[in-house]
């Protein structure tokens, strides 16, 4: 009632009162009465994602900045390497994607033929050198390394008996002699694709391990556990 009769007192007001003095007046009134102003909260909640747009922005802009310093890097071991290489198809090489490289090594730099070991000095001086460029990086990036081979097959009675051991076993291999080098296990992944992920029709080309650097802030999780498990209702 009594805001009501403020309300009356102030229509009676008017008369007298200059526009600047209503507006104010109708201003405190709608306060008063619980009116949200709309438009505030719009331009409020729109800075407000201009400013995370911008944020995510940059952030991706430093991502890429940091991926792009390390391939770089790599690119200088690489070329030292393939100096030494009279073979074009035993040469190392670098493929470049967003927010990641990925680092293509011949078996024969680092294998004797149907083994898995690292035993060459070169190969481990060779691992060695990628080992502290990784440790420059930031620790958002991972490394997967990822062991090929062809498609001859091995059936022995022994390990490796067969294109899945050999792959596998390389990629380990990979993988402990980085961390004897003091990567951080919990940044590796193996993974080994035997001969179902060829890259010519050369036998030569498709025995290999790749180490693909990526920023796992940029690696989505398609697998996972919730969608995961609803595909198999």
């Amino acid at each position: 009632m009594s805001l009501l009769l403020t309300f009356f007192i102030l229509l009676l007001s008017m008369a007298v009162m200059d526009k600047k003095k209503v507006e104010e007046y109708f201003e405190v009134m709608k306060k008063a009465m619980g009116f949200i102003d709309a438009s505030t909260d719009v331009e409020t909640q729109s800075e407000k994602h201009s400013t995370q747009d911008s944020s995510s922005e940059s952030e991706e802009s430093d991502s890429q900045s940091e991926m792009e310093q390390s391939s770089a890097q790599m690119q200088e071991i690489v070329d030292e390497i393939n100096s030494t290489q009279t073979i074009e198809s035993q040469e190392v090489s670098i493929e470049k994607g967003k927010n990641e490289f990925v680092l293509d090594i011949p078996s024969t730099i680092m294998f004797n033929d149907g083994e898995y070991n690292l035993t060459s000095p070169e190969a481990k001086r060779f691992i060695g050198k990628i080992a502290r460029v990784i440790r420059t990086m930031p620790q958002t990036f991972n490394i997967e390394i990822i062991g090929h081979t062809d498609t001859n097959r091995l059936n022995s009675a022994t390990i490796p008996r067969d294109e899945w051991d050999i792959s596998a076993l390389r990629s380990i291999s990979v993988v402990k002699e980085l961390i004897k080098n003091r990567i951080d296990p919990a940044v590796l992944k193996v993974s080994a694709y035997g001969s179902y992920h060829p890259k010519s029709n050369t036998s030569s080309d498709n025995r290999r391990v790749e180490l693909r650097f990526f920023s796992q802030d940029n690696q989505s999780d398609i697998l996972s556990e919730e969608n995961f498990f609803d595909r198999l209702e």
